[in-house]
């Protein structure tokens, strides 16, 4: 049984010491889960390494929630994965903020993804259809589109340092989660069409992400195919996001 990974991003949030008090205590809370869930936290980019400090010698893994689509170079605000690699372990691409708020192309998310796979970062490719992509009935073929522009050209090796994470863009920061149902139905095209592309994609993990919190994970990780959740404003509370470990730890 894949273990379930649970990812807190704290997006454009918290200043330096709330950071640091906020890991320390996630800390506290995951040391005795480690065995049975995988936990990760992305902080913004200035607050990584004090953060990376408070969680060293712990099981939480601190990412980015970013990269550069470049390697170093004159790049002015740009943070490149191989400066990310020397304090952090994964980073996220393609959030739907980042394609919605700065305009980025699946040309620019699959760029990003190589850049992080370069340097040997961990990456959790984010993919998922707006609201009217629903209503015209083709979500799917807006995800599988997603995963195929971000994918080109990865090997089978790479794929296990891959995990994708399922974001209805209706459903991020809006405080309306899609159902189980909506995200297991998703879960399993994304599935199917890793398995089409690659031969066998059963230890890739999925994430669910959109309004994900406390009260609605449970279902979410009980969800055909759904192997952990991508988790945004309650992640920012170390009582809620613990309450959502534990749930996790015993899914």
């Amino acid at each position: 049984m894949t273990k379930p990974l649970i990812v807190g991003n704290w997006k454009m949030n918290t200043l330096c010491d709330e950071a640091v008090t906020l890991a320390n205590d996630i800390t506290d809370i995951a040391q005795s889960l480690a065995s049975q869930v995988d936990i990760g936290i992305c902080p913004p980019f200035p607050w990584i390494i004090p953060v990376a400090n408070a969680a060293a010698g712990s099981p939480i893994r601190v990412g980015a929630q970013d990269c550069a689509a470049t390697g170093d170079g004159a790049y002015t605000g740009d943070v490149s994965a191989t400066m990310l690699s020397t304090c952090c372990s994964f980073t996220l691409v393609g959030h739907s903020e980042r394609r919605q708020h700065h305009q980025e192309s699946d040309d620019t998310v699959r760029r990003k993804l190589d850049q992080a796979l370069i340097a040997d970062l961990d990456v959790i490719l984010c993919v998922g259809e707006s609201g009217q992509d629903r209503t015209d009935g083709i979500a799917d073929d807006i995800v599988r589109s997603q995963l195929g522009s971000a994918l080109d050209g990865v090997s089978h090796d790479q794929l296990a340092n891959i995990a994708i994470a399922y974001e209805p863009v209706w459903a991020i920061g809006t405080g309306t989660a899609a159902t189980a149902d909506d995200a297991a139905d998703m879960a399993t095209t994304i599935r199917r069409d890793l398995e089409s592309r690659f031969g066998s994609a059963a230890s890739i993990r999925i994430l669910y992400g959109g309004s994900a919190n406390d009260s609605n994970a449970a279902s979410f990780l009980a969800a055909s195919n759904v192997n952990g959740l991508l988790v945004g404003g309650a992640s920012l509370s170390a009582e809620r996001f613990g309450a959502m470990l534990r749930q996790a730890a015993t899914a």
